[in-house]
């Protein structure tokens, strides 16, 4: 990714022209090897980053003047802290190999920040760099040396969106384990839509069911006539709605029962989003038995008085915590809801979402992506009363 987006973009392919040790880590712009004075007036050498901003594969107008910095402050060849360029001292950490310690602000007189990232980069090295050349002349940081990105190449375009906001380092947390998806209907399909956007290094989808008209209306996209009339099945349909975006989803069209559950070993979660509580205890046998955590959804909606009402849940099981699936019986287990409305494909496409979008929270929660002050393990939604229940704390008894 990094080897084209330099080559697609002129101000990047510029600064490696130029010489300039170009890197692209967790989409930010790493220059590496800048000298710079230090209060001692030692000359040493540190870590120009700025966030990027694409479109596509090509660098646009940077979105800010401010960059950041992996050194300590630099000074005039005195050995003064040039404060003139001071913005913040935090350290912030970009990726698992990259911390930056400070940002420096030159927003230039009379423009509307800086044209591209050639302009942007070079100006603070002129800044930075100066006094350094000054006590040493061959001090530069035009080694021609080029490093290449330490990205995983999971996606096919840099995730600008992480380091717009900051989180690419919390983002980094979800890279460790294999994901496994069972049922890609409504709930389960936006599910991968949202963990497809997490760098998790595989998706797994398990389902045998083809992905047909009726489908359309309670899935992420909106898939053409011709695609419909392939009668794909889901697993195939989304292994290549997703291809254009990132690598590592694998398709499995087939559903699991106890001669196949060993399908699962090697996962570290797995979401559940099976209708048919039938089908679900050799599943979740199996993934017990390998201790891997898992979190079950379901929907229950009625007609009432021509309106639905109902309510969404989530229900989570980790190695930690597993009694409440059991003893309370949090997941039905049992029959195939052969007269409830969710059997007759009556879903709605936001219920779909909102139940996938608190599951994907939870998940996250558990690997440390957002705060969790309650630790739950059982998440009740009502409809009616726009209310979230939150039962079975991992402390409880």
């Amino acid at each position: 990714m990094s080897r084209q987006l330099i080559n697609h973009s002129p101000d990047l392919q510029a600064l490696v022209d130029d010489g300039y040790e170009v890197g692209i880590d967790s989409g930010h712009l790493v220059i590496h090897n800048v000298p710079y004075v230090t209060d001692q007036r030692e000359v040493k050498r540190g870590t120009l980053v700025s966030k990027l901003d694409l479109a596509g594969e090509v660098t646009t107008k940077p979105g800010t003047h401010v960059i950041m910095f992996a050194g300590e402050h630099p000074c005039d060849r005195h050995g003064k802290p040039m404060k003139n360029i001071i913005h913040q001292d935090k350290r912030t950490q970009i990726s698992a190999a990259l911390t930056v310690d400070r940002s420096f602000s030159n927003k230039p007189v009379g423009a509307n920040g800086y044209d591209d990232y050639y302009k942007k980069v070079t100006t603070y090295i002129a800044i930075i760099s100066g006094p350094a050349a000054a006590l040493e002349p061959e001090a530069t940081a035009r080694t021609y040396h080029v490093i290449e990105s330490d990205d995983d190449d999971i996606f096919n375009y840099a995730d600008t969106a992480s380091s717009r906001s900051g989180i690419t380092a919390l983002t980094g947390k979800l890279t460790n384990d294999k994901v496994g998806i069972i049922g890609l209907g409504g709930t389960g399909s936006y599910i991968l839509d949202s963990v497809a956007k997490t760098p998790v290094p595989e998706i797994h989808l398990f389902d045998c069911d083809d992905f047909l008209q009726h489908n359309a209306f309670r899935s992420p996209g909106a898939p053409t006539v011709e695609e419909l009339n392939k009668k794909q099945k889901k697993v195939d349909y989304w292994v290549q709605r997703y291809e254009p975006m990132r690598k590592g989803i694998f398709a499995h069209p087939f559903h699991i029962d106890a001669e196949n559950a060993n399908c699962l070993e090697g996962l570290g979660f797995v979401f559940i989003c099976v209708d048919r509580g039938d089908a679900k205890p050799p599943i979740i046998e199996k993934l017990e038995a390998l201790g891997i955590p898992y979190v079950d959804v379901g929907m229950g909606l009625e007609l009432v008085d021509g309106q639905l009402q109902g309510m969404l849940r989530v229900t989570t099981s980790t190695p930690e915590k597993r009694d409440h699936v059991h003893d309370k019986k949090r997941i039905g287990m049992t029959g195939g809801d052969a007269d409830g409305i969710y059997s007759h494909n009556i879903q709605i496409a936001e219920l779909n979402s909102l139940n996938a979008s608190l599951a994907v929270v939870r998940w996250k929660k558990l690997y440390g992506f957002y705060r969790d002050l309650e630790n739950e393990h059982h998440s009740i939604y009502t409809l009616d009363g726009n209310n979230i229940i939150n039962e079975d704390n991992n402390e409880e008894d």
